[in-house]
């Protein structure tokens, strides 16, 4: 907690909103994209999804191959506390459906389905996406295809099992517009999907990586993928890390409050 505290104090301290923004790339995505409103249609249909889940009250195990949870003190877990505690959260999924809606990816990766609030999100945000998600409990991706059927979202492709072998595999045959990461909080798999994912994008893919200072190991996978010689423009705004590979554009750094 100490860690997190600090750290949001110096990102305070260096960010900046869009007047300090001189990339007209990062400058329309921020006044057209971050700082505008979510569509009322779109935000109406994340929150009907999430209530839904803030609603049930089952119980189920679940298997957590990441680093564990900081709040569940047990793998017996009820489902609408998943989906408060652990869930992206009501801004977070606004932000996904805007930051869709802008880029309007084709092709999406997103490694740590969950309940499938960040998967509904990406859904939500631009319809014909091809979503394919990877998740590592067989009990909670039954819920989220319950949930992906029941609120019809299609072409969404679930994957269940262990990264180390699901990922690979996903990676073979796809270039992906979008990944967004969100299934293990660790310093060395963060790092390692990433490398992976470097041979499945294209010049305008976008990567987004959640909870980047969730612990120091996990400001440390920020570091290296920010610095990292393929990675162009990065945005952090203290809750995701953003990076972009687009070889017409200088290698920058933003750090955006939003």
């Amino acid at each position: 907690m100490f860690f997190q505290i600090k750290s949001y104090i110096q990102f305070l301290l260096k960010s900046t909103n869009h007047h300090g923004v001189h990339s007209p790339f990062v400058y329309d995505l921020v006044t057209k994209c971050f700082y505008t409103n979510t569509n009322p249609n779109k935000r109406k249909r994340i929150t009907q999804y999430r209530t839904d889940l803030l609603q049930n009250h089952s119980k189920i195990s679940v298997t957590d191959f990441g680093n564990g949870s900081k709040i569940f003190k047990s793998n017996e877990r009820e489902i609408s506390k998943i989906a408060k505690i652990a869930g992206i959260s009501k801004k977070r999924s606004e932000l996904l459906i805007r930051i869709v809606e802008y880029f309007k990816p084709t092709t999406v990766l997103e490694i740590g389905t969950s309940l499938g609030i960040g998967t509904a999100s990406i859904k939500i945000g631009n319809s014909i996406s091809k979503i394919t998600t990877l998740e590592g409990c067989i009990n909670t991706s039954q819920i989220a295809k319950n949930q992906f059927t029941k609120f019809d979202l299609n072409n969404i492709d679930l994957h269940v099992g262990d990264f180390k072998e699901t990922l690979p595999m996903t990676l073979k045959s796809t270039v992906f517009d979008m990944i967004y990461f969100d299934g293990n909080h660790q310093k060395k798999p963060t790092i390692d999907y990433f490398e992976q994912c470097l041979n499945s994008i294209n010049n305008n893919s976008i990567f987004i990586f959640d909870d980047i200072y969730w612990s120091k190991e996990m400001s440390e996978a920020w570091e290296y993928i920010r610095n990292h010689k393929k990675v162009t423009v990065s945005i952090d705004t203290y809750f995701w890390g953003i990076v972009f590979f687009r070889k017409e554009q200088e290698k920058e750094h933003f750090n955006i409050r939003i």
